[in-house]
């Protein structure tokens, strides 16, 4: 896990809350948290990142795995996959600009939403390909020099929406199911992963897609569905940002009661989710249901 916090990041940098409070004052229950990032590998030779967070450079400085190993310049990383088109996914492009050779993985719309902002041409396209993956057709994933990861990518629609910064027009954007917002299944020939950090709801076919799964890193962002506006923090709720909570009947906890996923991890985590602290009642309540919460730099190996 490179980050496990929502946009923002925990503390985030113009938060008062109580949380986010106890967190700069170092108390060991309140774990800072960049945004969220996954590298996954198949053997520690050669890494992808699942989204590149705004807070890239930090995290990998922080990971030593993603450090250069060999020459002047050179990176691990081969490549880096998005779910989706949102600031907290491809903010951490503009820090790979350096021309390293890699690959980025995402669905046509995706691309088109990148090709859109002449700021992402930095990533020189000679030494920086951009591969459109389709949907539910699973695609081994290669290094930079072409060769097989030992890694296969399979992305699929899960509920989203738009990014903020596409949004048109009054009133909350439909929740789509479509290349807008997408689940990844990372396989390795003898295990899988999931990485979910956005999903607006389950749905049949997903719940149906992930019962049994060894390991599941689902979307955290909030506690209840109107945490935000409870808190006096905004005005939308969790649906309307795209986002299951963890709690009620229609939460992420009661949704996978009955799926029978050998290891359930929320990622993505907002800060006013209390769940973030460590001796909350909502932390012990959620782990009461055989869930972890993701921390930077948690190791999951298969």
């Amino acid at each position: 896990m490179l980050g496990a916090a929502a946009g923002g990041g925990f503390p985030q940098w113009n938060s008062n809350g109580a949380g986010c409070r106890r967190a700069r004052a170092g108390d060991a229950a309140a774990r800072p948290r960049t945004q969220a990032s996954v590298a996954v590998s198949a053997g520690g030779e050669h890494w992808f990142l699942l989204n590149a967070a705004p807070d890239l450079r930090q995290q990998i400085e922080a990971n030593p795995p993603l450090h250069p190993r060999r020459g002047l310049r050179s990176s691990p990383i081969a490549g880096v996959v998005l779910n989706g088109g949102d600031v907290d996914a491809i903010a951490g492009l503009l820090t790979l600009r350096e021309r390293q050779p890699l690959t980025v993985y995402a669905t046509a719309k995706v691309q088109g939403v990148l090709e859109a902002n002449p700021i992402f041409d930095v990533l020189a396209a000679d030494v920086v390909r951009r591969e459109s993956v389709a949907l539910e057709q699973p695609l081994p994933l290669r290094t930079a020099a072409g060769a097989p990861s030992g890694l296969t990518l399979t992305l699929f629609a899960v509920p989203g929406k738009v990014p903020l910064y596409l949004e048109t027009g009054e009133g909350a954007p439909p929740i789509v199911l479509g290349e807008d917002t997408v689940g990844m299944r990372i396989d390795d020939g003898t295990s899988d992963l999931y990485f979910i950090p956005g999903c607006a709801a389950m749905t049949e076919s997903l719940a149906q897609r992930l019962r049994g799964a060894a390991l599941v890193l689902f979307d955290g962002t909030l506690w209840r569905d109107d945490e935000m506006i409870a808190a006096g923090l905004g005005s939308k709720t969790g649906r309307r940002m795209g986002h299951m909570s963890m709690s009620d009947s229609e939460g992420s906890i009661a949704a996978f009661a009955g799926l029978g996923v050998r290891r359930k991890v929320f990622v993505h985590i907002n800060n006013s989710n209390p769940a973030l602290l460590d001796d909350s009642p909502e932390r012990a309540e959620l782990e009461r249901a055989g869930w972890e919460v993701a921390w930077d730099g948690m190791e999951l190996r298969s």
